[in-house]
């Protein structure tokens, strides 16, 4: 090995590879390979003089990639108690690898693989190497897309371990890598993880607490040891419909306990790579146990991060899915969406920004595709059919109902799709009249709540419901009758809030103004045309004057101004 001196003060191509070269085949230091503080500069100084070399370019690389290489490899199979950090070596050699990869024909795929396995898992709580793995992977996004895009979505579980042991230091460089964790196999096992990032972050500090600082200590191996049994579990389930044996006891309950990692619910936060089966966390009894004492007790600072980075994530990732992704995959998450809006980690902020980031997405999602309302319809009528559950399911149920009317239940060609959605709506209706007549809610949910607001809560849901059955009935003109009976019957009863009654008496009105009624209450999409119907998408270059006067209430004759319908609806 070159000594330091001679290192710092010769700064010539060969001078460097030499040393490289003493240093993999030095037996000395095979147990500690980068504990040599002139290592990382010689290999910094090699790369970039391959880079500056004009002529003489090709016979550099093909000289100095065998000692690269099998530095690599040293370096990579280091002991795990080894005291010098590999990471930041690693990813100047990989830097190397994808660089001039071709000109030696190396495929770099195995070298990758192998620094996430070997070093990142030991070291994703260093902030140095979480910093320098995201630039890397920044730096090199177009190749890894093109020649390695299944690379980061296999190892997206430990990227987000990186982040939540680094906390929202590396929010931004993290939002720029998320979208590379997208495929079709991950796509929906990422969602249920950046969900459960606060859980991450409890079950991190719980092995941390148990076993001592994450940084240099890999789980990896203790999670080979019971993955299979957990898959084959999982297959057995699948098969014969026999539950997974709970093996938990009381392992989350009690923090000052040694950690059962072998529990599959923290098989599932702390694997390294993605299996490409939905997590169960929130059918585990260790789950409640678990959030129990993560509530009990003070949140950390990185709980804290983690509860404020998630929703954030959350945006970049339905943003990506949004742009990027088919119906068949947006068809597939949305019901696991909906299933989550009211299992989350138990915050009020996080819960209630996690819920509009999931309401903004299914709406965006019908509105891009109002077909997926119809494809959708069973998990759609059951979440109806929780409305009494809590008050997240309620919400949820708003929108939904929304949905259902602003896209005619998916279009003017699913009829019975809409018949069956409007005979889901009416129930809705009439188990809410008759509750609130009765002055009771079924749910011990809102117990928490008072009764005013559980009685504003039920009046804004039938508000929705109300809308909405006129909306569809409006699409479909095949429902009219029963939607006349139904919103009848909402103005009959004295005992409704005002808001619903009112708004049933003048959708009531409305539909004896076939086109009026088009107009205001039709999908915003294949609006039919045809005297009084106004075209909203025309709405900027159309004048009040355009509308009839009937329309403006207790007017007579024109209007006495000239005001656009810019200076009324929204500027896009």
């Amino acid at each position: 090995m070159a000594s330091p001196k001679l290192a710092a003060g010769d700064g010539s191509y060969d001078f460097h590879l030499r040393s490289l070269s003493a240093a993999s085949r030095d037996s000395a230091a095979a147990a500690d390979p980068a504990s040599d503080p002139n290592l990382l500069q010689s290999v910094r100084m090699v790369f970039e003089m391959c880079k500056e070399a004009k002529g003489a370019n090709d016979e550099m690389v093909a000289r100095a990639f065998p000692v690269m290489n099998k530095l690599f490899q040293r370096c990579a199979a280091a002991p795990t108690l080894s005291t010098a950090s590999t990471g930041v070596l690693l990813l100047t050699i990989l830097q190397f690898f994808l660089d001039f990869g071709e000109a030696v024909l190396h495929d770099a795929d195995g070298s990758l693989k192998t620094f996430f396995r070997s070093c990142l898992s030991r070291e994703f709580s260093d902030p140095i190497v979480a910093e320098r793995t995201l630039e890397f992977l920044i730096a090199n996004k177009t190749k890894i897309l093109n020649c390695f895009p299944t690379l980061v979505p296999q190892f997206f579980p430990l990227l987000l371990k990186l982040i939540a042991s680094n906390g929202d230091r590396l929010d931004k460089k993290f939002s720029e890598v998320l979208p590379l964790m997208m495929s079709a196999g991950s796509f929906l096992p990422l969602f249920l993880s950046l969900m459960d990032l606060p859980m991450l972050v409890v079950a991190l500090e719980k092995v941390e607490r148990s076993s001592g600082t994450l940084i240099g200590s890999s789980l990896a191996t203790i999670q080979k040891s019971a993955a299979p049994e957990m898959l084959l579990a999982l297959m057995d389930e699948a098969y014969t419909g026999s539950s997974i044996e709970d093996q938990s006891g009381n392992s989350g309950s009690d923090d000052s306990g040694r950690l059962d990692l072998a529990d599959p619910m923290f098989l599932d936060l702390l694997k390294d790579e993605n299996d490409g089966i939905a997590a169960k966390h929130w059918t585990s009894p260790t789950i409640s146990s678990t959030l129990q004492a993560a509530l009990n007790s003070p949140q950390s600072d990185r709980l804290k991060q983690s509860l404020k980075m998630a929703p954030r994530f959350l945006t970049v990732y339905f943003a990506t899915a949004l742009r990027d992704v088919n119906n068949s995959l947006l068809c597939a998450l949305i019901p696991v969406a909906m299933s989550r809006y009211a299992a989350m980690f138990p915050d009020k902020d996080f819960s209630f920004e996690v819920r509009k980031k999931l309401s903004d997405f299914l709406l965006a999602a019908f509105q891009r595709s109002p077909d997926i309302i119809a494809l959708l319809k069973k998990p759609i009528t059951d979440r109806l059919g929780e409305a009494h559950g809590n008050p997240a399911k309620m919400e949820l149920a708003l929108h939904l109902c929304w949905a259902i009317g602003e896209h005619g239940a998916g279009g003017i060609k699913h009829k019975d799709v809409a018949r069956e959605l409007f005979e889901n709506l009416e129930l809705l209706l009439y188990e809410n009249l008759a509750t609130s007549r009765l002055g009771l809610s079924q749910d011990p949910g809102f117990d928490s709540m008072g009764a005013s607001s559980r009685k504003s809560s039920q009046a804004r849901l039938l508000c929705f419901v109300v809308t909405a059955i006129a909306k569809l009935a409006t699409c479909h003109n095949e429902l009219l009758p029963r939607a006349r009976v139904s919103l009848a019957k909402v103005a009959r009863s004295r005992t409704s809030d005002r808001r619903v009654w009112q708004r049933a008496c003048d959708y009531l009105g409305l539909m004896n103004e076939p086109a009026i009624c088009l107009s205001v209450l039709g999908p915003s999409t294949a609006q039919g045309n045809g005297p009084g119907i106004v075209n909203w998408s025309e709405g900027g270059t159309k004048m009040v004057a355009h509308i009839p006067f009937y329309l403006l209430a207790e007017q007579k004759g024109p209007p006495s101004h000239d005001f656009s319908y810019t200076d009324l609806l929204p500027a896009e």
